[in-house]
């Protein structure tokens, strides 16, 4: 059971994760959506495509762009469809 966790909570649990380039991607069902904010980041990856973002927000904390997924990416990531990844000090337990 893999378990993202930032600010004392568990953002994200789950035991069907997939990993890409030491990334834990967490299937997007598993992710608490109450701890999500919209952000307007984009980026671009060659053999992912687009990712875009979102901030955590926990007790009141907020840790901008620390959470990314990509909503249509390229058939070389397909298995990251419907997958959300987490960094900038989101702590992933395995």
């Amino acid at each position: 059971m893999a378990k993202a966790i930032w600010n004392g909570k568990v953002v994200a649990e789950s035991e069907a994760t997939q990993t890409v380039e030491g990334n834990i991607y967490f299937p997007e069902t598993s992710v608490n959506r109450d701890y999500l904010r919209p952000s307007s980041t984009t980026s671009t990856c060659p053999w992912k495509g687009q990712a875009r973002y979102f901030s955590l927000m926990v007790d009141g904390q907020e840790n901008q762009d620390a959470a990314w997924y990509y909503p249509d990416p390229k058939p070389a990531a397909r298995n990251i469809k419907g997958h959300m990844a987490f960094w900038r000090g989101v702590e992933i337990e395995k």
